[in-house]
């Protein structure tokens, strides 16, 4: 077999994507929802709009080198505009949505965007004040226009003639830049990860080769639903989608989630892990109107779990076969459905570390869960496997790249996906990549002899307590929401005596808790108050923490009633926590903690 560094030479993304619109031209390739109906556009109609709205761009000044800005929900169009600047050897770069004027302002001058294409009028307002701020900026345009006078609109793209794309994507070079992945800037400036055409279509290769499938995948059903902004949805959704000819539905909004995929029925699934706490939530809440079935649920995951895992490896018996058949019949399946979660072959986790525990649940269910770990200067996945899984680890390296573990305990990766550079930050470049090649990926991490990485945490983000203790937060975090009770958690304890946390109340479970208990509120913040829900979730903590040691256990808790968003000044907008801010948020609650 010869190796994914021969297989992609020359390669880009544009050529990959008309080698499947030739494979796969009458098919579905985007879907979406127009009010309550369906519409869908097959790899012909996909890549006729891709070079009107490329010939529209060149008409309006975009060429070879240039970034064109993007600003829109998940949504068709920002594929067909996306794959349209790389026709013309341009780089677009997305902006996360909630981005305010300033934000957009330093990211659009920084990346010297010439061009900017926006969804709707409410994008396009935040832009109104600033356009003087932005010199390089010279065209704006909107997908759907109200009011607000953009300088032309999607419609105006379309509207010119087809360039021939064969001849525009045999221009191109792999070392052309696809995209520029602005990170959340939680300490200081964003930094742009300059990420190649090269860098793509190994990620992409790597990838088939982790699953195993090459043609299989072509077809299958995704809903894309987190921002585009992030390494993580641009690599599953769109680039994947492009090359590997995947039948993707656009959700323009990750509440909505749910509803599409007990409508789409996808066949892969990415999610951070906030996404699949909120699927376990729903489940056990659901179950919980009725302890009896609750408690008979909980036995078949119990028995099913193990069982599970022998599948995953291949070493389940003929026994063990059965015996998952009849839990599954009796129990999981329905859950699956009513999840629409049924028909999923690969579902994956990443972008944040999720409890070993919740992982192995949702394999004892059927659904096919595993953890990916990478970032964005990796082009998303540095290790990976989807089955013969180990939860708590994050899988070996993915093929054609190399991990390690440097002295400090740092993890390390090298390889054909690791990224350009920052654009504009020689010293920051330097202080991330070596010389010959590796990548410093800020966390502690440690292989084990089948080359597993399981990470310990990142690097700048471990808590030393007053005692000289390092402690890893991440972990703690993880197992504190294992309590039913508890959503989402922060462990603080920096220069202090001890470790304490703030947790979250959960949404779904609490009320129903409450309710079975006689007990009586108005609000969240109530409950989160109460003295029986304090109890309850503190008489889990020795249980919980049983796998820790006295100096890193969690020793007091702050139940807060307020669920942490994405995007906000507590959560990234992939969920991760932003530290600082939740230091800020809850500076009396965590002093609190130690009086």
């Amino acid at each position: 077999m010869s190796s994914i560094v021969d297989r992609i030479e020359g390669k880009t993304i544009a050529r990959s994507f008309l080698d499947t619109v030739a494979a796969r031209g009458s098919t579905v390739a985007l879907r979406w929802k127009d009010g309550e109906e369906w519409k869908e556009a097959t790899w012909d109609e996909y890549a006729d709009r891709v070079a009107r709205i490329a010939s529209g761009l060149r008409e309006r000044g975009v060429g070879r080198g240039d970034r064109v800005v993007l600003m829109m929900r998940n949504c068709p169009e920002f594929h067909w505009i996306d794959v349209a600047a790389l026709m013309l050897g341009a780089t677009p770069v997305s902006i996360y949505n909630s981005s305010a004027p300033d934000q957009i302002s330093y990211l659009v001058e920084h990346s010297e965007a010439v061009l900017g294409v926006v969804e709707d009028d409410g994008f396009l307002s935040r832009f109104s004040g600033i356009r003087d701020e932005m010199p390089a900026l010279k065209q704006l345009g909107v997908v759907r226009p109200g009011d607000g006078g953009a300088d032309f609109t999607l419609e105006d793209l379309l509207a010119a003639e087809p360039l021939d794309l064969e001849a525009a994507a045999a221009t191109g070079d792999s070392a052309d830049l696809a995209t520029i992945i602005y990170t959340s800037g939680t300490t200081g400036p964003p930094k742009g990860v300059m990420i190649s055409n090269r860098n793509v279509t190994f990620m992409v290769e790597s990838l088939i080769e982790c699953m195993e499938v090459a043609e299989g995948l072509a077809g299958k059903r995704l809903v894309s639903y987190l921002p585009m902004a992030h390494i993580a949805e641009r690599t599953v959704s769109h680039y994947q989608h492009a090359i590997i000819g995947t039948e993707v539905s656009t959700c323009p909004e990750p509440a909505l989630l749910a509803g599409y995929c007990r409508e789409v029925k996808p066949q892969v699934m990415f999610g951070v892990p906030r996404v699949w706490e909120k699927f376990h939530a729903g489940v056990t809440a659901a179950l919980s109107a009725d302890p009896e079935k609750a408690q008979k649920f909980e036995e078949a995951v119990e028995a099913g779990g193990p069982i599970a895992m022998r599948r995953a490896w291949g070493t389940a018996s003929e026994e063990d076969e059965a015996t998952w058949q009849f839990l599954d019949d009796v129990a999981f399946r329905g859950v699956r459905e009513l999840l629409g979660l049924d028909e999923l072959e690969m579902a994956i986790s990443g972008a944040a570390p999720i409890p070993a525990q919740l992982l192995t649940w949702f394999r004892a269910i059927g659904v096919p869960m595993s953890e990916v770990y990478g970032m964005s200067e990796n082009t998303g996945a540095m290790t990976w496997t989807p089955e013969r899984i180990k939860p708590g680890t994050v899988g070996p390296a993915v093929p054609g790249t190399e991990v390690r573990i440097a002295e400090d305990g740092e993890v390390l990766c090298r390889g054909p996906h690791v990224f350009q550079g920052y654009l504009k930050a020689p010293e920051k470049t330097a202080e991330t990549l070596s010389d010959d090649g590796w990548l410093h990926s800020g966390d502690i991490g440690e292989l084990d002899d089948d080359g597993y990485l399981r990470i310990v945490d990142r690097k700048k983000e471990l808590i030393i307590t007053a005692g000289g203790k390092n402690v890893s937060p991440a972990n703690l975090e993880a197992a504190l929401k294992m309590i039913p009770l508890v959503a989402q958690a922060a462990a603080v304890g920096d220069q202090r005596p001890f470790i304490s946390a703030l947790v979250v109340l959960d949404g779904d479970n609490a009320p129903i808790w409450a309710k079975q208990h006689g007990i009586e509120f108005e609000t969240m913040a109530d409950l989160a108050a109460d003295p029986a829900v304090i109890a309850e979730i503190e008489s889990h903590l020795d249980e919980v923490m049983a796998t820790f040691n006295n100096a890193e256990r969690v020793k007091k808790v702050k139940v807060i009633g307020e669920e942490w968003l994405p995007d906000s000044d507590v959560l990234t907008p992939t969920s991760k926590l932003k530290r600082r801010g939740i230091h800020a948020r809850y500076a009396e609650e965590i002093e609190g903690l130690y009086k």
